[in-house]
């Protein structure tokens, strides 16, 4: 009975799920991308209870799979509309959703901010690393951004730099020579 109860449950598991499945990628598809996009803290929550619903359709025998999939709809539907005030709404969107956080600019580490967020100083350097970046000096801001991603932004190099970067390269290779 530990590992096996009865052929009917392996085939409710069987038909519930691929059913489920289905109605879930159609549903999805109805949609829109959005749905399927970078998170924020709102759509990880609907994400999660979707995956939730989803079980509980497929093992639990007293969740019908019209259950399952109206509980589904439902999750998207809501997912849809709150996107949709988002859009429509700035106190809605500052409710739902983070706003990026600065922290590092202008040659910076704003500590104080990174305390805030929870952000040490090795997942600084993965950032810019990340970016193909190598040094600090090579950066203009580094933002957490509303999904949880780091984004290091490259200062902008202007010609003169370019052609000073030139001449100590030259300068090098020629006492190498």
């Amino acid at each position: 009975m530990f590992f096996f109860t009865s052929w009917e449950s392996l085939l409710r598991i069987f038909t519930i799920g691929l059913l489920s499945y289905v109605g879930l990628v159609a549903l999805l598809r109805i949609s829109g991308n959005r749905t399927l996009s970078q998170m924020n803290s709102f759509d990880f929550i609907i994400t999660i209870a979707m995956g939730s619903t989803f079980s509980s359709g497929l093992l639990d025998k007293n969740v019908s799979l019209t259950d399952t999939l109206l509980a589904l709809a439902l999750l998207i539907g809501m997912q849809f509309g709150v996107t949709w005030l988002t859009i429509r709404s700035k106190k809605i969107d500052s409710l739902v959703k983070s706003r990026p956080a600065l922290l590092y600019h202008g040659g910076q580490i704003l500590r104080e901010e990174m305390r805030r967020q929870r952000v040490n100083e090795d997942e600084l350097f993965a950032a810019i690393r990340n970016a193909g970046i190598s040094t600090f000096g090579q950066v203009e801001a580094i933002v957490l951004e509303t999904n949880g991603k780091l984004s290091a932004i490259p200062k902008q190099i202007s010609r003169s730099e370019v052609i000073e970067g030139r001449k100590s390269y030259e300068d090098a290779s020629q006492r190498t020579h």
